[in-house]
């Protein structure tokens, strides 16, 4: 572990490819923010967790990483689960649109959100240290530079955007606690395991979230549904083996 005031060498590498992540994720967060505008949410996630798919390309070309066929078989099962749990049992229906404005955003925050999984493992292997200084020294850096970019796209906004978020906090703050609980545990898995299949063992949140519905707010579901969670569950577990 590092000690007060250490530091490893933060060099080119690490800071082209931690400033393009920041980048990349707000933007890849603002085309999926406009898909859900354009349609709804279900679209969006559908076509949004084709990311998948471009993160396992990304490491392969990006950081000579390729995942074996297993976990290939593992991440497209996955991905039919999860498009099929998010579109409520009407997969055809949600994708009826084609590759609509929608879709077309939805595919391109994964692709977005694809490259910015790889820059943050590139970014964190670049450096010295323990696989949780390496991480944590990332995602603090990508964070600091987001907060800069948002923050200043606030600042140049009118006067009562800022006295929203001031106001806002209450409600804000255990989503903030939260969220960087999560940033801090997917910095620290894509510094240990390829980007490819640490996303595709993520895909199993929206089987958590399901299952949240069911037993927190008493949610209804169909049989297909619960069909779809078992998909995800066994192409999650098909990574896992492989």
């Amino acid at each position: 572990m590092l000690g007060p005031g250490e530091l490893p060498d933060l060099g080119r590498t690490f800071w082209l490819a931690v400033s393009g992540a920041a980048v990349l994720q707000i933007l890849g967060t603002m085309s999926l923010l406009q898909s859900f505008r354009i349609r709804d949410f279900a679209v969006g996630t559908i076509y949004s967790k084709t990311e998948v798919l471009f993160v396992g390309v990304a490491s392969a070309l990006v950081l000579s990483e390729p995942l074996g066929w297993l976990s290939w078989v593992g991440a497209v099962i996955s991905l039919v689960g999860v498009a099929w749990l998010a579109s409520n049992g009407s997969l055809r229906q949600r994708l009826s649109g084609g590759f609509d404005p929608a879709a077309r955003y939805g595919v391109l925050a994964a692709l977005l959100f694809g490259v910015t999984a790889v820059l943050i493992r590139g970014a964190a292997s670049s450096l010295e240290g323990t696989a949780v200084d390496r991480a944590m020294i990332t995602l603090a850096v990508m964070l600091t530079i987001q907060s800069a970019v948002q923050g200043s796209a606030i600042a140049r906004s009118t006067t009562s955007s800022l006295r929203a978020v001031g106001q806002a906090w209450r409600q804000a703050w255990p989503v903030g606690v939260l969220s960087l609980a999560g940033s801090a545990a997917w910095a620290l898995a894509m510094t240990l395991e390829n980007a490819a299949r640490v996303r595709t063992l993520g895909q199993i949140e929206i089987v958590f979230a399901f299952a949240i519905g069911i037993l927190i707010h008493r949610e209804a579901h169909h049989w297909d549904e619960y069909v779809a969670s078992a998909i995800v569950t066994g192409g999650v577990t098909l990574l896992v083996i492989a």
